[in-house]
């Protein structure tokens, strides 16, 4: 009995010390990264930043997924203990298809960031900018009425923002003009708070702030969802108990010119080590044992996938 409940805690010691997962279409997911860092400095971190296949949020639904699939698949093989979408776009599409996939923890970016909204909205009229396709889905707007239903949502897709910040134009005319085009009916509906519901938005943070006034409160996403993941990890005992700061590992699937001055903007500090990951092998990697075959339980667009991954 004593040595079953020794190896009990060894290996509960050993789970807590696994890496923290996190994945992005981009390297805006940086954002959340930083958070972690700040908050949980112990952790281990592996990050994913899939800038091959960037941007996420015009692509279709289908497309979404798939992605997001090997995203996952990629960090699970590095033995992540917990996954966190830091991906508007992935988590408004695939966020109940990874968790019915996967039994580890999973946390996205949008109830955390969507409850701290609805905490700061006195008038009850919240804003909510993202990618296309997260707008598209309604996410935010299902889980505002999901918390409070008197709120009123209004949302706006604002899909140059996210080039417009890996280009790193975040001050000036250009990001201005294109600020007051998307921004202008959010104001005219008199909104309280605003939803920056892209990891890449907090970067134009000023630009936004200087048009919709000091009177609306701009809510990212990084704060919120790290609270989140501190929150799942307490209550599952899978803080990591370690006296000394934890490790980042970054990887991407690509590595464009500008890649080390965008990523260091968002994690606000020097990125080194960084490793690409040829997308091909990212594929192969999650190649689908199940490929053609159908589960009665699963739609056509996810027929291709493998069955239930157990972490």
């Amino acid at each position: 009995m004593a040595v079953e409940k020794i190896k009990i805690r060894s290996e509960l010691r050993q789970l807590k010390e696994k890496p923290i997962g996190v994945f992005d279409s981009g390297l805006g997911g940086l954002t959340v990264v930083r958070e972690i860092m700040e908050m949980l400095p112990c952790e281990d971190i592996i990050y994913f930043g899939d800038l091959a296949r960037l941007p996420y949020g015009v692509k279709s639904k289908k497309q979404i997924r798939i992605f997001s699939y090997e995203d996952t698949e990629f960090l699970l093989q590095h033995g992540v203990k917990a996954l966190v979408i830091a991906c508007n776009t992935s988590a408004s599409v695939s966020l109940p298809f990874l968790k019915k996939r996967y039994d580890l923890p999973i946390i996205d970016v949008i109830f955390p960031t969507a409850e701290k909204a609805v905490k700061f909205s006195f008038a009850k009229r919240i804003g909510v900018i993202g990618t296309p396709a997260t707008i598209q889905s309604r996410a935010y707007e299902k889980a505002i009425y999901g918390i409070s239903p008197k709120v009123k949502v209004f949302s706006q897709a604002c899909p140059l923002f996210v080039p417009l910040v890996e280009e790193g134009w975040l001050k000036g005319d250009i990001p201005k003009r294109v600020a007051a085009k998307y921004l202008q009916l959010l104001i005219e509906n008199k909104i309280d708070t605003l939803i920056l519901g892209c990891t890449h938005y907090p970067l134009l943070r000023e630009t936004v702030q200087d048009y919709v006034g000091e009177q609306v409160v701009l809510i990212d996403s990084a704060g919120p969802t790290v609270a989140s993941l501190t929150k799942t990890l307490k209550e599952k005992h899978l803080l990591c108990t370690r006296e000394k700061f934890g490790k980042l590992r970054v990887f991407v699937s690509d590595f464009p010119r500008n890649f080390i001055s965008v990523g260091e903007r968002f994690l606000g500090c020097s990125l080194e080590g960084v490793r690409v990951i040829p997308i091909e092998q990212i594929i192969k990697n999650s190649v689908h044992e199940t490929n053609g075959e159908k589960n009665g339980n699963e739609n056509e667009e996810e027929s291709h996938l493998s069955p239930v991954r157990r972490a």
